[in-house]
């Protein structure tokens, strides 16, 4: 029985021994962990306070070699859910949803990441002109993610009315032609699905605290 103790905390030491930094939460799993040479990685917790007006806000999500990978959610300080993003190599690529305090969807984007280790990257992308008709194209990596698709607006009235703008991008370009300006009608007001999963799931639960388990530098 003595070996086995042993070998258990044998194992969890050389577990915690590859991170320089990292926190534990209540639950007793590892968060914002930093690895030996500096990068973090896996599951992250960061939080930004209020300023000059702008409402503070927390986000979760996985750090892969120190660059953001796949989904992140937003939180307010108060617990809410207020936006959904998702990353490749660090940078927004695919749908990022955005939402207002009453869970309302008030803005919808689209990304596409460029490989931040390529200087130039090759793309295939639909010809906006030609139905299911695809091209190359090469892309100069300028450091940053590009607006492609359809960006969509929501804004939410007292009385439930929705006005919404679309705006159409291909690779960081603004396709004036397919932006519009809709009218403002009537609408039933349904929160989206990820708003509703999370309500559900965390009913009456508090967001998890972690503590500070750090190893030293």
């Amino acid at each position: 029985m003595r070996w086995i103790t042993f070998i258990l905390l044998f194992f969890s030491a050389n577990a915690f021994s590859q991170w320089k930094d990292y926190k534990i939460n209540a639950n007793g799993d590892t968060l914002n962990r930093i690895d030996v040479i500096g990068r973090k990685q896996g599951p992250w917790i960061n939080r930004y306070e209020s300023v000059r007006g702008e409402p503070g806000y927390e986000e979760e999500g996985w750090y892969t070699h120190n660059r953001k990978d796949g989904e992140w959610r937003l939180f307010s300080l108060m617990g809410d859910l207020v936006g959904v993003e998702f990353y490749k190599w660090g940078l927004k690529d695919s749908v990022c949803r955005y939402y207002n305090k009453h869970g309302e969807l008030r803005l919808e984007q689209r990304w596409k990441a460029i490989n931040p280790d390529k200087l130039y990257d090759t793309l295939l992308i639909e010809d906006p002109d030609k139905f299911d008709t695809y091209r190359t194209v090469i892309v100069k990596n300028e450091g940053a993610s590009l607006r492609h698709g359809t960006w969509k607006y929501y804004d939410y009235s007292e009385t439930g009315a929705v006005t919404t703008r679309t705006e159409s991008y291909t690779l960081g370009e603004l396709d004036k032609k397919a932006t519009t300006a809709a009218p403002t009608a009537k609408k039933e007001v349904t929160k989206p699905k990820e708003v509703l999963d999370f309500e559900k799931k965390n009913a009456g639960k508090k967001k998890v605290r972690f503590r500070d388990g750090s190893t030293g530098n």
